[in-house]
Formats: structure tokens, sequence, C-alpha cells
């Protein structure tokens, strides 16, 4: 009987990881170099003094012609010496430009704020934005700027993080799994959910909706501004699977920030459509009868068992390996065991409590 309900649930997440294949495979036409639209990178940072520096090299390592690029960092109430490496770092650089918060801006609060000033500011037709822990590469830019042809609204990219051993290795692959589901989504038409800190957008599909100001304030504000923007119906939303748009970012130290960044994840993902409920379902019960195993084992449990793993294995190592981060997937196991206990802890957790900490504030 157990056997039955297993399959019953494998079928479905098979299904739907099918469908994710299909998505994140999908191609995309791209402009010309000499039609690349000015683009602004906007980076908000929040007491991140362990990380500014290394995010402002990489930026300044970008290629992209330098009469169509801006790069706006906003420092937002830090209390350490996040303002002062920024200004240090970008006196001689007239394609940085630094703006600070001291009081919160409006209505906004936190992050959304930060940005939203930041866009007031741009110059740029297209926002780029990442974070203060995050490492770009050189095409970056280029490469997320070649997709903005004039129906595109919104195009998105991959970030890993980088996997030095057991506990940020499956960090990393988790990432990639869940960006492929939201790649895969994206990509066909349903989007479901994206990540702030390799996300851009067309300036005038962010007018259009009114900005941060005026949708509903979200702890994952990336994904509030995605669904905005797809109900406009005006524009393509798009997730290319592209190692030159790949992001890295840093892994989370300890449980403790590890599981407030979970719960602030599956707090945001409250308010998803139907469709990412669906989702959530399979995946919460397959990973529920996986971590039931060992309480009915049988040899027909062992297949199905092993059937789901090679179900993720063959969702992520195409992705890993087109991204050229292949390596990562000798954390597959770990990231595996990772996965089935939050998936199906982080639910019950947010039943029982939604506050969530962000950045020092509290949601």
């Amino acid at each position: 009987m157990f056997e039955i309900i297993f399959l019953f649930f494998l079928c479905g997440y098979f299904i739907q990881s099918v469908i994710f294949i299909i998505g994140v495979k999908k191609r995309f036409p791209k402009i010309k170099a000499e039609e690349f639209p000015s683009v602004t990178v906007i980076v908000a940072a929040r007491n991140e003094e362990n990380n500014i520096l290394a995010c402002l090299q990489s930026l300044d390592k970008v290629q992209y012609p330098d009469d169509k690029l801006q790069i706006i960092i906003v420092d937002d109430h830090s209390t350490d010496s996040t303002g002062s490496i920024i200004d240090n770092f970008i006196a001689d650089k007239n394609k940085f430009q630094k703006l600070s918060i001291s009081n919160e801006e409006g209505k906004l609060r936190g992050k959304p704020g930060a940005v939203d000033l930041a866009i007031k500011k741009a110059s740029g037709e297209i926002i780029l934005t990442t974070d203060a822990d995050c490492e770009v590469k050189p095409d970056w830019v280029k490469t997320i700027a070649s997709y903005y042809k004039d129906d595109i609204g919104i195009v998105n990219g991959f970030t890993t993080q980088s996997g030095k051993n057991i506990f940020s290795g499956m960090q990393a692959i988790d990432f990639i799994y869940l960006l492929t589901v939201a790649a895969g989504t994206i990509n066909i038409g349903k989007p479901i959910s994206c990540i702030g800190n390799n996300m851009s957008f067309r300036k005038k599909a962010y007018d259009e909706v009114g900005g941060y100001e005026n949708i509903p304030f979200s702890v994952t504000e990336d994904f509030r501004l995605l669904m905005e923007i797809h109900k406009l119906n005006k524009y393509k939303i798009i997730f290319p699977l592209e190692k030159d748009a790949l992001v890295t970012s840093k892994a989370c130290e300890n449980y403790s920030e590890l599981s407030h960044q979970k719960k602030r994840w599956a707090v945001g993902g409250l308010d998803a459509p139907f469709r990412g409920y669906l989702i959530m379902f399979w995946g919460f019960f397959t990973n529920l009868l996986m971590l039931l195993t060992p309480f009915f084992f049988s040899p027909g449990w062992l297949y199905l068992f092993f059937f789901k793993l090679t179900i993720d294995f063959f969702v992520l190592y195409p992705a890993h390996t087109k991204l050229g981060i292949k390596s990562t997937m000798k954390y597959f196991f770990a990231h595996q065991i990772y996965y089935v206990i939050y998936v199906v802890l982080l639910p019950l957790i947010v039943i029982v409590n939604r506050k969530v900490i962000w950045k020092g504030r509290k949601f």
C-alpha cells in the first residue's frame, strides 16, 4: 500500500521535473552588440564590510560600453565600514555612484526602499540587480543585455554559491535546483519565482507597475516584482541558462543564518500562484515519503527511493554542466539529505511562525 502511495507521488514529481527540464532548455534570440541598451546595475548593501569589496572589484571588471553603463551602490543604513569601503573604491571610477539612506524612504521598508531609490536615479533603460555578497563575471551585463529584444520585460540569470565544503556545496546545488524550477516555469510562461541577486528588468516595465512603492510589500521583493510585471501581459519574461550570466554568491556560514534565509523565502513564497503550491505539494509529499523509507523498507520501496534520486540527478546535472560548475555535483548526496529534510520541515515551521529576520530587521 505504501509503495503504491509513493509511486503515485513519484509520478507527479517526475512529470513536473520533465516540465522543468523542457523549460530550462529553451533558447531565446539575441540582439546585436550595436543594439545593446543602456544599463544601470544596482547593489543594495547593508553591513556588508566583509563582502562588498569583492563585489565592487567584480563589477569594475564588467565589459560593457562606458557610455551605456552606470553602477549604483546603495548604502542602506550600514553601521559598519561598508560605506567607507565603497567611497574608497569608487573615488576615481566615474561609472560608479554611491547613494546613502539614513531614513526609510516613504512607506518602503528594507531592501525594496534602497533599490527603488536607485532606480529613480538610474539612467539605464535596463536595470540589473545583484547583491553585495555576490561576484559577477566580466560578460555578465553583456550577456543579460543581449536578450533585450523590444518585447522582453525581464531577463533572469542563474546564481550559484562558492562550494568549498559539504555545507556550502549542498547550498550551491540547492540554488541551482530552485533556479532550474524557476527557469523551467518562467520559460513556459508560468512564472512562480526568481532571485534578485541575478535579475534584470526594463525600467519602463517597473514604472508601469508603479514600482515598489505601489506593489504589495514582500520579504521577497524580487518575486513580487516578477509577478506584477507578468500581470501586465505585455512583456515576455525569460530565464536563459547562460554560463557567462552566472553570478556567484556567498553561502550561509551556519545553520542559523541558513534557516533565516529559507524561512524568508518560504514566507515570501506564500504569495505564489496556485501552480506554485501544486509544485510544493508534490515536492512535500514525495520528500516526506523519502524520510519514511527506513520505516517501510522493502525491495520495491528501495527501488522507488533510488528512482527519486535519479530524477533529481537528471534535473541538476545538465544545468551544472552547462553552467561550467559540474564539480559541485560531488555534493549531490549531501544536498539530497538536506533537501529532503528542509522541504518537509519548512512548511511546518512557517505555519507556526511567519516572523522574518532580514538584515537585522524584523518583518
